[in-house]
């Protein structure tokens, strides 16, 4: 089959972070592992389900350690590389850190794509890395059924500047840097329902590097860093507020989307990843009565490569505003703010 008429989104059963397997089933999994060792050097690991592994080597350096992949959420081989690269390095960003060097994942159904279609993969991540300023220094490749495309990716931050997803503090504000709605519009894209602006929009987003991360590490008054992907809003801040000990309150109307996101969502174009989030921790979330399933489609909406999630200091939101907004984040929003309570989320 030529290229052209090879979609990609067809040879696998899900795309992008909605591929992740729900956080109430992962949880029951890692529940019946073993410990590993925990050395003392080890400053973040598996504890509050953080967005990468942080080891300190010296006393201004600690390494910042990822890994992320997926099947495809477009068709376009190059544009579903550069999604993933972005996606993958987001972790390094959203914990403070910079980017150093990229190690491929690979795994392709090699009788069915041709070679050049792999290699446009592989270049669209390459060029994701070469913007990112940082190379890929080598991989690993299988032989799969399905197209699985992400890196493993090595950082550095000073552990004076770590930001963790439990930190955050009673009176923090809630900033959003980037629109929801990726998952919604990858379902109306599996219908052929996006048009060509629309498709631009969902790239655009996807593959927007969360570069103010390690620039955020630097304000005292930011408290606690996490980037939204395949747990949707709800699934991620519910994370910081059960690592913190605190309540969030938001306000949907605040919270920026994607251009089309509620009319497709109102038209059923939902992951099946939204519902499985649902069921996994929304007996935690109270939602306002006006609020109904297209808004809570969107809340638990997968993100691939969403935005960052900031908790900071009311006297500290101008100044993340501006750096979001002198980075080319035009969405980014004061969505709510946390605090003391049982851990939860209500969303007015």
């Amino acid at each position: 089959m030529p290229e052209s008429e090879i979609k990609l989104t067809r040879l696998s059963h899900g795309g992008g972070c909605g591929c992740k397997i729900a956080p109430d089933v992962l949880q029951r999994i890692l529940a019946n592992t073993t410990p590993g060792i925990i050395p003392a050097q080890l400053l973040v690991g598996t504890e509050t389900s953080d967005d990468a592994a942080v080891y300190q080597i010296n006393g201004q350096q600690a390494i910042v350690a990822t890994t992320d992949f997926f099947m495809p959420i477009v068709d376009d081989p190059h544009d579903f590389g550069r999604i993933a690269a972005t996606n993958a390095i987001s972790d390094v960003y959203a914990m403070g850190g910079t980017p150093l060097f990229a190690l491929a994942l690979v795994g392709m159904p090699v009788k069915v794509l041709p070679e050049e279609t792999i290699g446009r993969i592989l270049e669209g991540g390459a060029a994701v890395c070469r913007a990112a300023g940082i190379p890929i220094a080598g991989g690993h490749t299988i032989d799969s059924v399905e197209p699985i495309y992400g890196l493993v990716v090595i950082g550095l931050v000073n552990p004076a500047h770590l930001k963790r997803n439990s930190t955050a503090r009673p009176g923090d504000k809630l900033i959003l840097g980037k629109a929801l709605g990726v998952g919604v519009y990858s379902a109306a894209l599996k219908k052929d329902g996006l048009s060509d602006s629309e498709y631009e929009s969902m790239l655009e987003s996807t593959t927007q590097l969360n570069t103010p991360g390690p620039v955020l590490a630097c304000l005292d008054g930011v408290h606690a860093v996490t980037d939204v992907t395949g747990f949707g809003l709800l699934g991620h801040l519910m994370e910081v507020c059960k690592g913190s000990g605190l309540h969030a309150g938001l306000n949907f109307a605040d919270v920026p989307l994607l251009p089309k996101a509620m009319e497709f969502a109102q038209q059923g174009n939902i992951t099946g990843a939204s519902g499985r989030n649902w069921t996994s921790y929304g007996a935690g979330v109270q939602l306002a009565a006006h609020l109904g399933d297209a808004e809570r489609a969107l809340l638990t909406d997968p993100q691939t490569s969403g935005g960052l999630l900031v908790a900071c200091t009311p006297d500290t939101v101008t100044e993340v505003l501006s750096i979001f907004l002198q980075q080319g984040f035009s969405h980014v929003s004061v969505i709510g703010e946390l605090g003391e309570g049982e851990p939860g989320i209500t969303v007015a």
